[in-house]
């Protein structure tokens, strides 16, 4: 099976002006044959966030009007404008929901769903994508919008950000692309309004974010990042709030919009792999956007000098929403008219600056996670996620079964590079069941087509083996494929097992499954309303790579020795000298200083080829 949401790099579509005008050009002809004669452009299947979807294809029919001057246009512009206004704008407060502070405000708002207190909970974003819709539009306006039109959209829009930031509390699902992007909408409409009037509302947008935004980031991975749904960083949202981001700093200039994107670009920047894969998030752990990312990857990745374009986007939604049928859907059709209009270019080159949380080269990379434990570790093509054993996940040495990954002290990290070879020495310290501190010194070398892991650490008892990962996925050209083996090889022994229990605490890779299912399936909460990062965290047991310790290392120490990547035997010794353990391959030479580190206590290392 392939992964539903990850196909191919977001920096592999096209994005010359041809192509938007003939992505545009589509656009148009389906909406003039979809078009109602009340003005009606929603797809016909379209139940659920909704409210902004008709006046979404409008904007992108006004957008194409500047860039081609079609005569057809005016007049379907028009006619669906006074749809929207007159259909689409509400003002009786949706019998239920929950998050009003002021009741019978008669400000306009926006529908999730058009029924009476059916699923009154998504308005609040549904009016921020209104929000966004109608300020695009009225950038679009002169020439093309009637004078009385354009005053009454205004006046709309007006009310929209007046709903959003006083008649109801700001960002009721602490979801941090929505926040953002009402922020956006704020600056956005502050350009519409004269001088008096709009300094007020950027004003206001300004210290949205500083105060309810920007205050409550989340640290993950030594970054500060926007909340997302209850957590520091989602793979849908996460990149989505980095267009918002691009947005926000392109119309008001302010800096902080560009300190806040480069964080968070440099963050996705480390945990995504080489081959554009990533898993993890407090709402979709698996699933990842497309267009709706396009700008912010663009832009940041522009800036800090990466190729965050190698995301794999969902190629089904590659250029704006479509519906089951392929049609178009105006959902986020802000983003399509802001990418277009952006011309900053793809960066395509990876980033060569060391970064903490991240080793990369070649088609070889590893992200690590907050506690330095690999989240991902990527060679030949494959994904290895971190295995479970026991309710503790991760990889590392394990004895009596118990993982020595957690860590009971300060993580010490060294990064290194010599000819063609690139390192990373992380060194922390854990306890076991004995209560005995101990070392775990982990060596992580590539030359860009394998990764050599070893891993050191003081005498174990037992027969101690190294969690190796759980392989997960593979590229399968502009698809990623759910796999339960890779190409690996051990200086040791090396055994793949697979869990004897069955139930959703346990996941077997060879089972027709996801990791996001499995996550939801222990999560407390269904698909769309559950914590997928949370579900996941009660997994008890997985398949596992399970290596075997390497023969004749130094007496006083287990060590362990993994190639991922190739199947073919290697041979690695490991001996101790005056300076440091040295560790010696046929691809490469390296020596772990002393555990007391340098004279800051920093590990010691030195590579050669």
């Amino acid at each position: 099976m392939h992964l539903t949401h990850q196909c191919g790099p977001l920096h592999d579509l096209p994005d010359s002006p041809e192509t938007y005008d003939a992505v545009l050009a589509g656009i148009v002809e389906q909406a003039l044959e979809r078009i109602t004669p009340e003005g009606n452009l929603e797809h016909p299947d379209c139940l659920d966030d909704v409210g902004d979807t008709s006046l979404g294809i409008t904007s992108l029919l006004a957008l194409a009007w500047q860039r081609g001057k079609d005569p057809r246009l005016p007049e379907a512009v028009g006619r669906s404008l006074a749809f929207h206004l007159r259909e689409r704008v509400y003002v009786d407060d949706n019998p239920g929901y929950p998050n009003l502070k002021c009741r019978n405000s008669r400000l306009p708002y926006a529908r999730y769903t058009l029924a009476a207190g059916a699923h009154p909970i998504g308005d609040w974003p549904s009016t921020v994508w209104a929000l966004l819709q109608a300020v695009n539009l009225l950038d679009a306006a002169d020439g093309l919008v009637e004078d009385a039109q354009r005053a009454e959209l205004l006046q709309v829009a007006r009310g929209y950000w007046n709903w959003l930031t006083e008649a109801t509390f700001f960002n009721p699902q602490e979801a941090g692309n929505q926040a953002i992007g009402c922020v956006v909408g704020g600056l956005m409409l502050a350009r519409q309004l004269p001088p008096g009037e709009g300094e007020p509302v950027r004003s206001r947008a300004l210290a949205l974010y500083a105060d309810e935004i920007r205050a409550h980031r989340v640290r993950d991975r030594g970054a500060l990042l926007p909340p997302e749904h209850g957590g520091a960083y989602d793979n849908n949202y996460g990149p989505i709030s980095l267009s918002f981001l691009a947005q926000a700093h392109r119309v008001s200039g302010e800096e902080v919009f560009a300190e806040d994107g480069d964080a968070l670009a440099r963050y996705i920047d480390a945990r995504l792999t080489g081959g554009g894969f990533d898993n993890g998030g407090p709402r979709y752990s698996e699933q990842h956007s497309a267009f709706e990312s396009v700008l912010g990857l663009r832009y940041f990745g522009h800036r800090i000098g990466s190729d965050l374009g190698r995301y794999r986007g969902d190629s089904r939604w590659s250029r704006h929403a479509v519906k089951a049928d392929g049609g178009v859907d105006g959902h986020f059709a802000w983003m399509l008219v802001w990418q277009i209009q952006d011309p900053t270019r793809w960066h395509r080159e990876p980033s060569r600056a060391p970064a903490r949380h991240h080793l990369r080269a070649g088609t070889v990379s590893v992200a690590f996670d907050d506690r330095m434990t690999p989240s991902v570790v990527e060679a030949g093509g494959t994904y290895y996620l971190p295995a479970a054993v026991n309710r503790r996940h991760g990889f590392g040495p394990v004895t009596d079964g118990f993982l020595l990954c957690r860590p009971m002290g300060e993580v010490r990290v060294r990064d290194v590079s010599a000819g063609g070879l690139r390192a990373k020495l992380v060194t922390k310290p854990v306890v076991g069941r004995d209560h005995v501190l101990r070392h775990v010194r982990s060596l992580y070398v590539t030359d860009g087509a394998s990764l050599w892991t070893t891993v050191a650490v003081e005498r174990l008892a037992g027969t101690p083996y190294l969690l190796a990962g759980l392989p997960y996925a593979e590229d399968d050209g502009d698809r990623v494929r759910r796999t339960a083996e890779g190409a690996v090889a051990s200086a040791g022994s090396l055994r793949l097992t697979h869990p004897d229990a069955q139930g959703a605490e346990y996941f077997d890779a060879r089972a027709d499954l996801t990791q996001e299912q499995a996550a939801f399936a222990l999560a407390a909460d269904p698909r769309g309303y559950g914590d997928p990062d949370e579900g996941w965290r009660h997994l008890v047991g997985s398949t596992a790579l399970e290596a075997g310790p390497v023969p004749d290392a130094p007496d006083d120490l287990h060590v362990f020795a993994v190639r991922y990547g190739s199947r073919e035997p290697f041979a690695v010794s490991v001996e101790r000298g005056e300076r440091g353990l040295t560790v010696r391959t046929a691809a490469f030479t390296a020596v772990l200083g002393d555990l007391a580190g340098d004279a800051h206590g920093e590990p010691e290392l030195t590579l050669r080829d």
